[in-house]
């Protein structure tokens, strides 16, 4: 395994949970794209990449948990599940995040939401 390929993604999920924006985008390249797997590209370049998490990083209750990882050459593969504050109240989704390392620096990340569930609802 490549631990520097791990150790960026690690201090990405870090911050992500420390809601740094700042700390956070660092992990990334200047040039960095993140977009999902169906291909919406979702920001471009650092300073975009640092906008969009601003805002939710507002949420009181945003976390990320680690549920599986993956790695792969220079790919690391996440398995996550996020706390959300969302418009109907308090829940998780889980994601798949696909990050592409280059030179100490996640050049590419790729997601997958999926299975959301709010906390108050029932099956």
């Amino acid at each position: 395994m490549n631990d520097a390929v791990v150790e960026v993604v690690d201090r990405q999920l870090k911050a992500y949970n420390q809601k740094d924006a700042a700390a956070w985008a660092q992990t990334y390249a200047a040039n960095a794209v993140q977009q999902t797997t169906d291909g919406m590209i979702l920001a471009s370049g650092r300073e975009a990449i640092q906008a969009t998490i601003a805002e939710r990083f507002l949420e009181p209750d945003l976390k990320a948990e680690l549920l599986s990882r993956t790695v792969y050459d220079n790919v690391v593969i996440d398995h996550e599940k996020i706390t959300r504050n969302f418009a109907e109240g308090l829940g998780c989704v889980e994601m798949l995040c696909i990050y592409t390392v280059e030179e100490g620096l996640i050049t590419r990340g790729i997601f997958k939401v999926f299975n959301k569930q709010l906390a108050n609802s029932t099956k």
